[in-house]
């Protein structure tokens, strides 16, 4: 069923999504970019004690698996998923400069029309609104050109940004994964957090974030 889409080019991909204006700056979405290995290694390096409590564990160590000659095959991957229909994935820019990445993944057509999202943000642009506004860009572009009903996500209850950013778009928890996931070297719980289109109806997550003012359209 990930199949499902016509022209060699699924619903929602290549895409540039936004900008929107919160207090860090102008955060924007866009495909990822070979050309992004340098920047991407760099805040992935330095961000490893911020990132890696809450990311699955790196069997062959955090360096290897950041490094920027790690990024080819990444992005390889990441772009014949999205080629195949099966994923979504973009980085988040903030003024122009990557600062995260986030990504719609496991996407499956037919009558489930289902993905989860995941993201990160890089530690100097945390608390500036960063991952709020790039969730509800994924969102609105999901629901809308992206043609799904459904997105996941899973977080570990301890991750009390994370579980900000979700409850803050709207996101309902639905139950708690016992033992999910290898994260930081041992199974973790995970929450299971989920939205559906209908509950972004009719103005769109983007225009709710605004009347609330969490965000600002450039």
């Amino acid at each position: 069923m990930g199949l499902a889409w016509e022209g060699g080019r699924h619903p929602g991909w290549p895409a540039r999504l936004g900008p929107l204006r919160v207090a860090a700056g102008l955060v924007a979405l866009r495909p990822p970019k070979l050309l992004d290995a340098s920047p991407w290694s760099r805040i992935r390096l330095r961000d490893q004690a911020y990132l890696e409590d809450w990311e699955p564990t790196a069997v062959d160590g955090w360096h290897e698996r950041n490094a920027a000659l790690a990024w080819p095959a990444q992005w390889s991957a990441l772009k014949s998923s999205a080629r195949r229909g099966q994923a979504m994935p973009f980085t988040i820019t903030v003024d122009g400069e990557l600062a995260g990445q986030i990504t719609v993944g496991n996407v499956v057509r037919g009558s489930l029309r289902s993905a989860w999202v995941g993201y990160w943000v890089a530690a100097d642009r945390a608390r500036g609104g960063v991952a709020t506004a790039a969730l509800a860009l994924a969102v609105d572009h999901c629901f809308g050109e992206g043609g799904l009903h459904r997105l996941e996500a899973t977080v570990r209850p301890e991750n009390a940004a994370s579980l900000r950013v979700l409850t803050k778009a709207g996101f309902r928890e639905e139950g708690l994964f016992r033992r999910y996931l290898d994260v930081a070297g041992a199974w973790r719980d995970h929450l299971c957090f989920a939205m559906t289109s209908e509950e972004t109806s009719p103005e769109g997550l983007v225009r709710r974030l605004a009347a609330q003012g969490y965000v600002r359209t450039a």
